[in-house]
């Protein structure tokens, strides 16, 4: 059964498109059927996927704004293996445009229904901001995962996310929850990063990750190659950090179906 999963934060800058394009890369490489969807104008996850977002001749905005099916939209990242809906510069329009529809906040959820089949995982890349479109995107979602550095301000963004997340769980999407934390630009050598970890570790325990990604220049230089860091450079640190962050997803969720069916 295919698991939704939010890439998000409210804070920029903390590696939400890193973790997008990687952890799609690292699950295709388990062989799972991924589909990544960029739902950011910038479009960065759509660049550091190796497709070019000025030559796309459909995108999410067309999903959003029902001028394509979704179908229409899927292309493939040859260099991560996945399935993507890229997006670019269009999308902006996408959000005006919704304003003035009934039943704008479940469109992507019903996008998603026609092809969830097809995968394992989708996952969706949010933009640094709580809007028209992230909204969509939790609505659509099974579960939140958010990449934070562990500095002092934080955690503050991380309580009004959660805040976010509760709202629309309960006026929503009732199965939304917090997937898990994860620590990104992590340095175990820095006092601050340690002692924000631990106040992580405290007020929210198992939903943060025991993998956290450390700083890795191969991570910054692959997306200006159109590539996960598994395609740039296998060995890197940051490549293997978030190969065992899938592994880590994945044994979650094999735990989660044993518990279910009670064997």
């Amino acid at each position: 059964m295919v698991r939704i999963l939010s890439i998000a934060n409210q804070k920029g800058g903390v590696g939400k498109t890193t973790t997008s394009v990687n952890l799609a890369a690292s699950l295709a490489a388990y062989k799972k059927r991924v589909l990544l969807l960029d739902l950011d104008p910038q479009g960065n996850t759509t660049m550091g996927s190796g497709i070019d977002k000025q030559r796309c001749e459909t995108s999410i905005y067309d999903v959003l704004t029902e001028k394509k099916t979704i179908e229409d939209c899927i292309v493939t990242s040859q260099s991560g293996k996945y399935h993507l809906i890229p997006s670019n510069g269009d999308l902006v329009a996408a959000e005006v445009e919704l304003m003035q529809e009934i039943g704008r906040e479940t469109r992507l959820r019903y996008a998603l229904k026609r092809v969830a089949s097809n995968y394992d995982f989708i996952i969706i890349d949010c933009p640094p901001s709580l809007n028209m479109l992230t909204v969509n995107a939790l609505v659509a979602s099974d579960g939140v995962l958010i990449p934070m550095q562990c500095e002092y301000y934080a955690l503050e963004g991380l309580s009004a996310l959660n805040n976010t997340i509760r709202q629309i769980a309960k006026l929503i999407n009732p199965s939304l929850k917090i997937e898990g934390i994860l620590r990104t630009m992590y340095d175990p050598r820095n006092s601050l990063t340690n002692a924000v970890s631990a106040q992580l570790r405290k007020y929210f325990g198992d939903l943060v990750y025991r993998v956290s990604i450390p700083r890795n220049v191969r991570l910054a230089e692959a997306p200006s190659h159109g590539q996960p860091a598994l395609a740039y450079d296998k060995n890197s640190k940051g490549a293997l950090a978030y190969l065992a962050l899938a592994g880590e997803i994945l044994r979650q969720q094999q735990q989660t179906a044993v518990e279910m069916t009670g064997s």
